[in-house]
C-alpha cells in the first residue's frame, strides 16, 4: 500500500535565506509544522475531528538534506503522511519538493498531551481514525 499523503503548498520568505543564499536549515521544521498544521488543525477542522487540537507535543525530529534550497515565488509542495499510530504516539513524515525535485525528507514523532494536567495523553477513537487516513500502513485487524 503506498503512503496517502497530504500536500501543502508552503510559501518561502526572502528572511528564510541564509548567509550562504539559500534556506536556512532549521528552517525546514518550519515548514515541516506549516504542513502538520493544515493537517491536523485546519483538514481535521473541516472534517469537525477537532481532537488533535488539543494538543500534541514534539519528541523528536529527523531531517535530510538532498539539495540546497533557494528563496522562489514559487510556494514549496510539502507532502505529509503518517505512520506508527500507536496509543500515545505517531509519526509525521514528509517530503519537500522544490520546483518538482525533493529538496528535503524528515519525520516528527509526536505525542499527544493534555496540557490540563501537563502529562501525555492516549489518541482518541477518532483521531486515531483521523491518523489512519493519512497512513502508510494497512489497518489493524
Amino acid at each position: 500500500m503506498g503512503a496517502v499523503r497530504f500536500t501543502v503548498q508552503v510559501p518561502m520568505r526572502w528572511s528564510d535565506m541564509d548567509a550562504y543564499g539559500h534556506v536556512n536549515n532549521v528552517v525546514h521544521l518550519q515548514y515541516f509544522e506549516m504542513a502538520r498544521v493544515a493537517l491536523f488543525f485546519e483538514r481535521a477542522s473541516l472534517e469537525e475531528r477537532t481532537g488533535l487540537r488539543r494538543g500534541t507535543v514534539v519528541a523528536a525530529h529527523d531531517i535530510q538534506y538532498k539539495r540546497p534550497v533557494v528563496y522562489s515565488a514559487r510556494p514549496l509542495d510539502v507532502q505529509v503522511w503518517v505512520s506508527g499510530v500507536r496509543a500515545a504516539a505517531f509519526t509525521c513524515h514528509y517530503e519537500v519538493f522544490d520546483h518538482d525535485q525533493l529538496a528535503v525528507t524528515g519525520s516528527t514523532l509526536l505525542v499527544p498531551f493534555d496540557f490540563s494536567i501537563d502529562r501525555p495523553r492516549r489518541l482518541t477513537p477518532d483521531e486515531k481514525e483521523f491518523l489512519t487516513r493519512w497512513t502508510d500502513e494497512p489497518a489493524a485487524p
